[in-house]
């Protein structure tokens, strides 16, 4: 499990309003193209920053349903669009959202889908909550397409091969199109954001996934504290020598629920 403590906190927040998750996030919220009076659900609405942008987008007639299973994200949801009278925010995960079917027009998610065990019963959700020809929008990167430079490619193997066991797949955006039309839903288009940079920003997705890793691989004893302290501090240092390279896609799959 991951820890978010007060310093952790402090980066995500940041990375978050960084350059790197803003463009990923606009990504998404162009793709699911809000319009004035939609209701829209969130799923997976953590703190609320996405909620907050498709909120003033469906202005005053819309509204937006927030759901997460974190208190503490909901908390900070509900902090942050505490001005937005259209906003409403729940508990509940994507396999059961406690929402009455057929309540909105549009239906995102961003980076939630990967942890998601019933990728199939998480759309069957989302669609039911849906109206006929109603939008959802899933989008999560793709951790089969991460290039990421190091001079001990045998260690960076280690630290990746531990993050690959916090989430339950790093490659669910290859299946999601053929999921999806197995369920008689129509793809209307496959989209792509890619993340790279040749230094290591204060705000970007490469500081704070370092930030995580190196968490988590020590947390779970996937390495040495040792060995994930040199992983991380050979990061900075390539940025400081100019030899840092970074690179990440994700992934937005745009579908219509049938009639």
């Amino acid at each position: 499990m991951l820890e978010f403590n007060a310093e952790i906190t402090r980066i995500l927040n940041n990375a978050y309003q960084g350059a790197d998750l803003t463009r990923r996030r606009q990504a998404s919220f162009d793709a699911l193209n809000p319009s004035p009076g939609d209701t829209i659900i969130d799923i997976g609405c953590g703190n609320g920053l996405l909620t907050a942008e498709l909120a003033r987008a469906v202005g005053p007639t819309g509204k937006i349903i927030g759901v997460d299973p974190s208190e503490a994200m909901l908390k900070a949801g509900i902090d942050r669009c505490s001005d937005y009278e259209n906003v409403a925010f729940s508990k509940g995960f994507a396999n059961s959202l406690p929402i009455a079917d057929g309540t909105a027009e549009k239906a995102i998610s961003v980076q939630v889908f990967e942890y998601i065990e019933d990728v199939g019963g998480a759309i069957d959700e989302a669609l039911r909550c849906l109206r006929p020809g109603g939008r959802m929008v899933i989008s999560d990167l793709h951790f089969g397409s991460l290039i990421w430079y190091s001079d001990r490619p045998e260690r960076m193997s280690k630290m990746v091969s531990s993050w690959d066991q916090h989430f339950v797949s790093g490659t669910l955006p290859e299946r999601l199109p053929g999921i999806l039309k197995a369920k008689g839903q129509h793809v209307e288009v496959l989209l792509h954001v890619t993340l790279s940079d040749h230094e290591l920003r204060p705000d970007g997705i490469a500081i704070m996934m370092m930030h995580l890793m190196r968490q988590y691989a020590i947390a779970n004893q996937h390495v040495e504290e040792q060995e994930a302290q040199s992983w991380f501090a050979e990061q900075q240092t390539l940025s400081d020598e100019g030899r840092f390279f970074f690179s990440i896609t994700q992934f937005i799959v745009v579908a219509r629920k049938s009639a």
